[in-house]
């Protein structure tokens, strides 16, 4: 009984938002049964959280969402060992994204991920004779700081901090800590100069 139980309130939590939109399309029941599928995988889903394609998750499990949420589809979401991953209020993931936590990865508020970018907290370890596959990991935490834009494509490393209101353009791949309100951009990432025109 107990489950049943659990299950009405997960569809009567999901189903909220969707009440009365009538004649909508497809896409709208798309959206209400991706928002459903996730409610029962990750629990305290709120409301107001916007899900356009039901997530990939894999390994713990450990993820908390925030408020006000935009996610796109093709998601990979996944935590390992003890990772969570923690997304604040009004965070947009754009398609594609992956987020991978064996320690932690910890997105501000209003932070925009863009199409395809890769957070990984853990590299595995590698040397001679070893297979990468079976070597284990070696995790240091991600935090992105608040209204934060990320661009298409951006891979983030290990242990890297970025800053409040920082922009890291397309392609670009972050191997070090980046200051609030600055942007970079480039392989490995370096601070690029605002408002410079060739």
């Amino acid at each position: 009984m107990k489950a049943r139980g659990s299950l009405k309130e997960v569809l009567a939590t999901a189903i909220r938002p969707f009440v009365g939109i009538g004649g909508r399309g497809d896409s709208r029941w798309r959206q209400f049964w991706s928002f459903a599928c996730l409610s029962a995988q990750v629990p305290q889903l709120d409301p107001s959280v916007i899900v356009l394609g039901m997530p990939e998750l894999h390994g713990t499990r450990r993820i908390e969402f925030g408020r006000n949420l935009y996610l796109y589809r093709d998601l990979h979401l996944e935590t390992r060992d003890s990772g969570v991953i923690r997304i604040g209020d009004g965070v947009v993931l754009s398609r594609g994204v992956h987020l991978v936590a064996f320690e932690g990865i910890e997105i501000g508020a209003g932070s925009l991920i863009g199409e395809y970018a890769s957070l990984r907290d853990a590299n595995h370890r590698f040397g001679p004779g070893m297979a990468p596959r079976h070597s284990g990991h070696d995790a240091r935490a991600i935090s992105i700081g608040c209204n934060v834009w990320i661009g298409r494509g951006v891979t983030v490393l290990p242990g890297v901090h970025i800053g409040d209101g920082a922009v890291i353009g397309a392609n670009a791949v972050v191997t070090r800590d980046v200051a609030p309100a600055s942007v970079v951009g480039g392989v490995p990432a370096i601070p690029l100069q605002r408002g410079r025109r060739s």
